[in-house]
This record gives C-alpha cells, sequence and structure tokens, in this order.
C-alpha cells in the first residue's frame, strides 16, 4: 500500500512516549493525503509508515513501501541533510526530486517533504553546457548565477556570483527583457573582448537569464571593414567606388561639363630643400588636410596630389548643378585656411589657383595602385592657370569668368600667353560681390596681391 500505516496495526506505541491511535494517525495523515507534492513519515526507528499517493517516484527512489525500513544509508543520508537544513536529490526515470526531512520530535516521527523539480534544474544544467556565456540575474540586479563559459565576461565587468550588477547596466538589462519591441542587446566592453548581451526575461521563477555573445572579432572585422572603406575613398570618389566593388571592369565616363581648379605651392622646391623629410612631409600634411576639410565642406571631389599640387573637381555630381561658383567660393576658403596657420605664415608659404570649365573624360587606370584621373584640354587649361597664375590670387579664365560675373568681384589681368592657346585674356577672383558677401573673405583678399 502506498498510503496510511500497515494493515492490522490499529495504534503505534512509542518507547518513552504515548501511543497513538488509528484514529489520531487517520487525522494526521488526512492533509497531506491531499497534497499534490510526494510528502512521507519515517518513525524513529527507520520504519516508513505514512506516504501520500503523490510520493510514488520518491517511494521508489528508496526501494521501499509503506511498513519498510528505510535502507540504513538513505536514512544516514537524510539526517547529514537535516543537520545542514538543506534537501537530498534524487533522479527517478529522468526526472528530478527535492526531497528535505522536517522531524517531529514530540511525536516521534519525521516528515519528508518532496518536490519535483525537473524543470528548475534543466533550467540550471542547459546553460552549465552552453558554450556562449549565460548568466542569471534577479531582477533587483543580483547576479544569482553563471555559467562556466561566462567566466571571462563577468569577472571582466568586476563581478562574482551574489554581487550587484552596475545600476546602469541593471536598468538596462531589465528594461529590454521587459520590452514590448522584440528581443533586443545590449553591448558591453568586459575586460578585452566586446559582447552582445540578450536579456531574456523569466517570469515564473522572478529573474532575467542573459545569453553573451562575444562580437570582439565582428567588431574588429567591422573596423577593418572602415578602415578599408576609408582608404579606398581617399582613392576614389565613393560612387566610383561603389562600381568597382559592384564588378564594373571599366570604368570611363564623359563629362560635357565641369569645373577644375589646381592649387600649387609657390617656391616648393626651394623651401623643400631646407627641410628634413619628416618636416616636409608634416608641412603638406598639415595643408592638405586643411584644404580637404574645405573640400568636404563645399561637397566637391578631390580628385589627387601630385607632390605639392592639390587638384579639385566640381560639377561630377547631380548635388554641384552651380559648380563654378561652388568651386570659386571654395578656392577663396583654401586662401584664408593658408592664411590662418601659424606653419604657412612662419615658412611663407603661399599658392597659386587656377579654375577653368569645359568637358573632361575621367576613369580608373590600372588595376593595382589604380588611380581615378581625369584628362582632356579642360585639365590642360586649369593646369595652365594655375602655373601662369600669380602667388596668393586665383586665375581664372573667360569661361569661368562668364559664369561668375554678377556674384564675384573679378580683376582683368590681360592677355596670358599660354602655352598651345597664344595670348588668353584672364582674370583674378577677388571676393564675392558686396551684396551677395558677408565679410568673410575680407581678410583673404586684402592679402591676395602680389
Amino acid at each position: 500500500m502506498v498510503a496510511g500505516v500497515p494493515d492490522g496495526s490499529s495504534e503505534q506505541p512509542r518507547e518513552g512516549g504515548a501511543s497513538l491511535s488509528g484514529a489520531q494517525i487517520s487525522a494526521i495523515n488526512r492533509f497531506p493525503d491531499d497534497n499534490p507534492n510526494p510528502v512521507l513519515r519515517v518513525d524513529d526507528d527507520g520504519h516508513l509508515i505514512y506516504a501520500n499517493p503523490a510520493s510514488a517516484a520518491v517511494l521508489k527512489a528508496f526501494g521501499v513501501t509503506v511498513g519498510d525500513r528505510v535502507p540504513p544509508e538513505t536514512m544516514a543520508r537524510l539526517a547529514a541533510v537535516g543537520v545542514e537544513r538543506g534537501s537530498l536529490e534524487l533522479l527517478v526515470d529522468h526526472r528530478t526530486y527535492e526531497v528535505w526531512p522536517v522531524p517531529i520530535p514530540d511525536l516521534h516521527f519525521t516528515n519528508l517533504y518532496g518536490r519535483d523539480v525537473t524543470a528548475e534544474r534543466a533550467i540550471v544544467k542547459f546553460p552549465d553546457q552552453n558554450p556562449n556565456p549565460v548568466f542569471r540575474i534577479h531582477r533587483d540586479g543580483r547576479l544569482l548565477y553563471a555559467n562556466p563559459a561566462s567566466l571571462g565576461l563577468v569577472s571582466g565587468l568586476g563581478l562574482a556570483v551574489g554581487d550587484d550588477l552596475p545600476s546602469g547596466l541593471r536598468d538596462v538589462l531589465v528594461e529590454r527583457a521587459s520590452s514590448a519591441d522584440g528581443l533586443m542587446t545590449v553591448e558591453v566592453e568586459a575586460g578585452s573582448c566586446t559582447y552582445a548581451l540578450l536579456p531574456v526575461d523569466v517570469p515564473e521563477f522572478g529573474f532575467v537569464n542573459v545569453y553573451g555573445t562575444d562580437v570582439t572579432a565582428a567588431k574588429e572585422r567591422e573596423r577593418l571593414a572602415r578602415e578599408n572603406e576609408r582608404l579606398l575613398l581617399n582613392i576614389l570618389p565613393e560612387p566610383i567606388a561603389n562600381r568597382l566593388r559592384s564588378g564594373e571592369p571599366v570604368i570611363a565616363d564623359r563629362f560635357d561639363d565641369v569645373t577644375l581648379l589646381f592649387a600649387d605651392i609657390v617656391g616648393f622646391t626651394v623651401l623643400s630643400a631646407s627641410m628634413s623629410p619628416s618636416e616636409l612631409l608634416g608641412v603638406l600634411n598639415e595643408v592638405f588636410t586643411a584644404f580637404d576639410e574645405v573640400v568636404e565642406r563645399a561637397g566637391l571631389e578631390k580628385i589627387k596630389t601630385i607632390g605639392d599640387a592639390y587638384m579639385v573637381v566640381g560639377g561630377m555630381s547631380a548635388a554641384s548643378a552651380d559648380h563654378t561658383a561652388q568651386v570659386a567660393a571654395m578656392a577663396l576658403e583654401l586662401i584664408e585656411a593658408v592664411n590662418r596657420m601659424d606653419t604657412a605664415a612662419r615658412l611663407g608659404i603661399r599658392f597659386r589657383i587656377g579654375i577653368h570649365c569645359g568637358p573632361v573624360v575621367a576613369g580608373v587606370i590600372g588595376t593595382k595602385k589604380f588611380i581615378y584621373d581625369i584628362w582632356g584640354d579642360t585639365v590642360n587649361m586649369a593646369s595652365r592657370m594655375e602655373s601662369l597664375s600669380v602667388p596668393g590670387r586665383i586665375q581664372v579664365t573667360h569661361a569661368v569668368k562668364e559664369r561668375l560675373e554678377g556674384r564675384y568681384v573679378l580683376e582683368p589681368r590681360g592677355l596670358v600667353n599660354v602655352k598651345g592657346k597664344g595670348p588668353t585674356p584672364t582674370w583674378f577672383i577677388v571676393g564675392p560681390m558686396p551684396s551677395a558677401g558677408d565679410g568673410r573673405y575680407s581678410a583673404a583678399i586684402s592679402t591676395q596681391r602680389p
């Protein structure tokens, strides 16, 4: 039999105590009979005197029925558990039960209360075997559990099981675990690694499971990809880089109307002879970095630098329809940027600038150490405007002058003998018309005179 007392026993004598009648034992047993969890009773001699209907699995683990003596080794384990105020864990038919003893000395027996903890142990067991970090926090932020794979993450955060998470991390984990927007990760730095943490609320047990993924390598790949992208865009315009990435084998385009600017340091050869290579490189880097910032703000495209020469184009994208005026404004900003440099003032650095507009052909040359370049008579004329210009001034052709009239003050220079073209009229850009200007170029205009 599973429940009750042995057949034929109307009372149970107890050494040193009063006897219990069958009616008394029946009354004691009545409530546990209805308990959905295992409840057993063992007398002081080790006999199992009662087991409720839910105790079948525990009886099987003990290998006894009501009336039998519980094996001595099991009694020893129960006694040890009683001293430690803990519980005895039993595995029966792939299910796990927790049993803990509660002595009732006045009645000379011990109640054994059991509980099926299979689900709880499964929750713990799975993370232990997970090769990725898994830890568990109470909603108040206390770290309840951390699997072996999370050692680096947890120690990197300066934590141990039982510690409280920093309030900021706790708040964001709990908030995202409860978010109605679905699963949301939190990125943290721990030690030398970066982890993406996915918090999952487990309201049935009052905690939050946090699943970690080491994304250090992925972050490094992203960083390298960004660095590669930056290096590529230092060589090629972004639209051209995109076309190369898409597999376009030959890139060659004709543009019917662009504006080209060349800028060149005056007397660079003499200047470089008086400087060490590192000093020379530092000067060029400072100057051309300032130029790059001006060009980027203007939305124009730097094509290349050749030694001390700098080449910019406008009109190769739909965003720069008024490209000639944009290039003119940028040229004045370049002059202003040089005037603000302490290095330029100390070394007496000045630039010649030339601008021309017209059709060009552009494309990528080579497959190794490739370069994006521009060709055509427009390029040659813009280069001549620079080389025949005056230090500190911006020389332009008649085509440029026609587009800027009414918006910029242009000073006629007269005829200049251009190789292959003969005498050619040119103009200097002085600055924007007073009505269109805001005084930004006053310093540049005043210092452009040779």
